[in-house]
C-alpha cells in the first residue's frame, strides 16, 4: 500500500486512525505556526524556526490540558516549562507559552493577539524557535505554543574562538586559549598560572558580545595580550544552556 507524503489514504485510516490524526494536527500546527509568522512578519520581526524538541514538549503539555480539561501552564506533578522543555531535548536561554483553547488555529491566534503577555511573546525579537502541541476535541482546538531563544551546543574550543575573535576585534594584538585560562575559568576566585593584570570570569547565553566590565577594561588600551579559557557551566543537557569563560587579560 503506497502513501503520499501530504496525504491520508482512506483506506489505510480505518484500519490506522491515529496516522490521520496525527495528519490533521501537523496539517492545523503548520496553520497555526504560519498565522503566528505572518503576525511577526507584519512587524518586521523573522519567522520562528520549527524546533521538534519543542514541539515534544508543547505536545506533552496540550495533552495534559485535556486531560485535566482545563487551562493551566502547570498541572499537579508536572516540571514546569523550562525542565520539561530541557527534557524534551531543546537548548535555550529563554522559554516562553502560549495556551488556548478555540474552534481553529486562526482563532487561537486571534486570542492570542489580544492578549497583552501572548502578543508579547509572538512578538518577541529574542525568540527564534518555536514548537507547538494540538488536540482536537470535537469543536475545541487545544492548543500549546512553546518558544525559545535557541542556544548552539558547542564545545570548549568552539566557544574560546568565538570569545578570541571578539577580543581580537577590539585591539588586543595576542590572544590565544591557554590552559592556564580554562583552570582559571573553573576557580571561584584566583587565578593559574602566570600572574594576570586583569581576570574576567561570567557565566551567559550570548556569544556574540563580551560583558560590559571586559569591554571597558580592553577600551582603556592598557593591555597587549588576553587568554581565553572555557569550562563546564554545570548545565549541559538540561536545557537552559550557559557557557562559563574566563578571559585574562596582560
Amino acid at each position: 500500500m503506497t502513501l503520499k507524503i501530504g496525504t491520508c489514504v482512506l483506506a489505510f485510516a480505518c484500519l490506522v486512525g491515529v496516522t490521520c490524526r496525527a495528519h490533521a494536527q501537523s496539517t492545523e500546527a503548520q496553520q497555526l505556526m504560519d498565522a503566528t509568522n505572518e503576525d511577526r512578519a507584519q512587524h518586521g520581526l523573522e519567522p520562528l524556526r520549527w524546533d521538534p524538541a519543542l514541539a515534544r514538549a508543547a505536545q506533552a503539555h496540550a495533552d495534559q490540558m485535556v486531560r485535566h480539561g482545563e487551562l493551566s501552564h502547570q498541572y499537579p506533578g508536572e516540571p514546569a516549562l523550562v525542565e520539561r522543555a530541557g527534557r524534551g531535548g531543546a537548548d535555550f536561554s529563554t522559554v516562553a507559552e502560549n495556551i488556548a483553547v478555540a474552534a481553529s488555529p486562526q482563532a487561537v491566534e486571534a486570542e492570542w493577539m489580544h492578549s497583552p503577555p501572548h502578543r508579547h511573546n509572538i512578538l518577541d525579537p529574542q525568540l527564534t524557535t518555536i514548537g507547538i502541541g494540538l488536540v482536537r476535541q470535537g469543536d475545541n482546538l487545544w492548543a500549546v505554543e512553546d518558544f525559545s531563544a535557541a542556544v548552539a551546543q558547542m564545545d570548549s574550543t568552539q566557544i574560546e574562538r568565538k570569545i578570541e575573535q571578539l577580543v581580537a576585534e577590539r585591539g588586543i594584538r595576542s590572544v590565544s586559549a591557554s590552559s592556564a585560562a580554562r583552570q582559571t575559568c573553573a576557580m571561584d576566585h584566583g587565578f593559574a598560572g602566570q600572574r594576570p593584570t586583569f581576570v574576567m570570569r561570567w557565566e551567559g547565553s550570548d556569544l556574540n558580545r563580551l560583558p560590559d566590565v571586559l569591554d571597558e577594561k580592553i577600551g582603556t588600551g592598557r593591555y597587549h595580550a588576553a587568554s581565553v579559557g572555557a569550562c563546564s557551566s554545570g548545565n549541559s543537557g538540561e536545557g537552559l544552556t550557559t557557557y562559563r569563560l574566563a578571559v585574562l587579560l596582560f
